[in-house]
């Protein structure tokens, strides 16, 4: 099953005849703020499974173009990403100032959060801020969407705690600020077009995934080449902090990461799971002297 989030507070099943509401299902209205309607869908989705279906068989469905796709989940918890989780996404970048990533691997350092702010859908596109002098670069990566609540959760049980998959893109502008400021600009985490649900994806350890920059080639990789894979990540972070439903994890971006500016159109591919064309604007908010003072080094 495809979920959306759509049109500024609505979420729906994705068919072969365009979108089905079932907002009502949810139990959120569509302009209730905080947007937590996916949020509140993906926790009861077992519960409701039946009346999901039959919504789906019996309402009218509009087309996927007459809609506007935001981030699949709007209001998560938490945003979770993994750095350095492909070996040769460590080697490109040990070139990179101080070289230090080199010495560490996401499966001795670790985890961070990234901003919830920061997650965009398809619709609007990646807007980057006016800093002189600094790229900003593309992470191309698999989100994974956890299910149910847990913590302290083994490897055995981790597939039992993810509800679907999403592409998703780490935007980052490269320098030697923490990594949080630098990678939590809004629209630096696009999400979409929508959230495939686990039982669609035959084996989520060999899930390939590519991006693209203007038609060329940037990167491609495989679930299968990650150093911490996917069942370790749910075992990871949820033995530190307690995983709730709609919670998004990112998986690590593959060799291959490089800048993009105004003008650029980037394309995920993920099979199985989507696409999404995202084009790049300039914005006017953004700059701050922090940008000057602080050495551009570390590229992580």
């Amino acid at each position: 099953m495809k979920l959306v989030s759509y049109d500024r507070g609505h979420v729906g099943v994705v068919t072969d005849r365009g979108v089905v509401d079932i907002t009502d299902l949810s139990g959120i209205a569509a302009d209730f703020w905080p947007p937590v309607g996916m949020v509140r869908l993906i926790a009861e989705f077992e519960a409701n499974r039946a009346r999901i279906a039959e919504a789906v068989a019996s309402r009218q469905a509009k087309p996927l173009s007459s809609v506007r796709l935001d981030a699949p989940v709007r209001w998560p918890n938490k945003v979770i990403a993994f750095p350095a989780n492909y070996s040769a996404h460590i080697d490109e970048m040990k070139g990179v100032g101080t070289g230090v990533i080199s010495k560490f691997k996401a499966s001795g350092q670790g985890f961070f959060l990234k901003a919830n702010s920061s997650l965009s859908g398809v619709a609007d596109g990646i807007v980057l801020p006016p800093i002189a002098g600094r790229e900003i670069h593309h992470e191309c990566e698999l989100g994974i969407i956890v299910g149910r609540r847990g913590r302290g959760i083994g490897r055995a049980q981790a597939k039992d705690y993810i509800f679907g998959f999403t592409c998703l893109l780490d935007m980052v502008v490269r320098g030697a600020e923490e990594r949080v400021m630098r990678k939590s600009y809004d629209t630096f985490c696009p999400t979409g077009p929508w959230i495939v649900t686990a039982d669609e994806i035959a084996d989520m350890e060999r899930i390939s995934m590519s991006l693209t920059v203007n038609g060329e080639p940037r990167q491609s990789a495989s679930t299968r080449d990650l150093i911490v894979d996917i069942p370790e990540m749910i075992a990871m972070s949820s033995a530190v902090m307690t995983l709730e439903p709609g919670d998004v994890i990112a998986t690590g971006t593959p060799a291959g990461v490089g800048p993009v500016k105004e003008g650029d159109v980037v394309e995920i591919v993920i099979d199985g799971v989507g696409s999404m064309k995202l084009p790049v604007t300039r914005g006017r908010v953004g700059d701050h002297s922090v940008w000057d003072t602080a050495k551009a080094g570390l590229a992580v």
